[in-house]
């Protein structure tokens, strides 16, 4: 039988993760780590995936480390050329998988950073001077999306209070649907059914959500913060609202409970269970 170039194979892997249901996000992510992987091997001159060996995993995982990627970025990025050769082993396109024999870099995880109700009110109250700005805060504090997931929403995913997402249906509380209202009031005229547009119609794009978030965090004094936060944010809160791990895990799209159980030293959990979200 012979065997696809790496880049097909690539190709070819991104077609299952589609027809496995994957959201758009993680899709993108895998991409842009198998891509980057194909490169380092390709530069070792291999083109056959039955060449790679365990030695040029670690190979691309070192690299990563000297070019000052986190380690926390190149364990995730293991997690992708693992999930790759899983998906090739399952095809019957290699008999080993030899990224199952690369250790992850071991590094300490901060716990998450959780905005203070002064902050997160600073935050709201400078963004309300613009209508985009503030949606976006709106839906990043108030319904725990990814960034990558915000830059995907078109206009027909928000149907009264919900957005819909997948399989997942994120609730919208009244502070997300007058901020969703205000802004398509001014929102660009444009054929694009992306819910956030720059001035020109184009989507806005996940560097330029991370760069307007981040001035308002500096604009407002909240230091160490990143757009990351605003999700850790409602989660915490939620659960302190006293809703269960399940639903949150639910609502955020957490696969394991576990991710959303770290939450849980961070805040004090009520004894009474709502299925309720709470407004920040």
């Amino acid at each position: 039988m012979v065997i696809p170039d790496l880049r097909v194979l690539v190709n070819q892997f991104v077609e299952y993760l589609k027809s496995q249901g994957k959201s758009q996000h993680t899709i993108v992510a895998y991409k842009k780590d198998l891509e980057q992987f194909v490169g380092y091997i390709s530069a070792r001159e291999k083109s056959d995936i039955k060449e790679v060996k365990k030695e040029d995993i670690e190979g691309f995982i070192n690299k990563l480390i000297t070019d000052n990627y986190t380690k926390k970025s190149a364990s995730r990025k293991l997690n992708s050329i693992r999930t790759f050769f899983r998906y090739l082993k399952q095809e019957d396109l290699l008999a080993q998988n030899p990224s199952l024999e690369v250790s992850h870099p071991k590094y300490t995880q901060a716990p998450p950073r959780i905005l203070s109700k002064l902050e997160y009110r600073a935050l709201r109250d400078f963004a309300r001077d613009d209508a985009r700005t503030y949606v976006m805060v709106e839906l990043l504090l108030q319904t725990g999306l990814r960034i990558g997931e915000l830059a995907e929403i078109k206009i027909t995913d928000i149907e009264g209070d919900g957005l819909k997402l997948g399989s997942r249906v994120i609730p919208l509380n009244k502070a997300v649907q007058d901020a969703v209202k205000a802004y398509s009031a001014v929102r660009q005229e444009t054929a694009d059914e992306h819910l956030l547009v720059t001035k020109t119609g184009r989507p806005l794009l996940v560097r330029n959500i991370r760069s307007i978030i981040t001035r308002c965090f500096r604009e407002v004094g909240i230091e160490d913060a990143k757009v990351q936060d605003l999700r850790n944010t409602f989660i915490a809160y939620q659960l302190q609202n006293g809703a269960s791990i399940s639903y949150i895990a639910r609502i955020v799209g957490h696969q394991r409970l576990s991710s959303t159980e770290k939450y849980l030293e961070l805040v004090k959990q009520e004894n009474e269970k709502k299925e309720k979200l709470g407004e920040l």
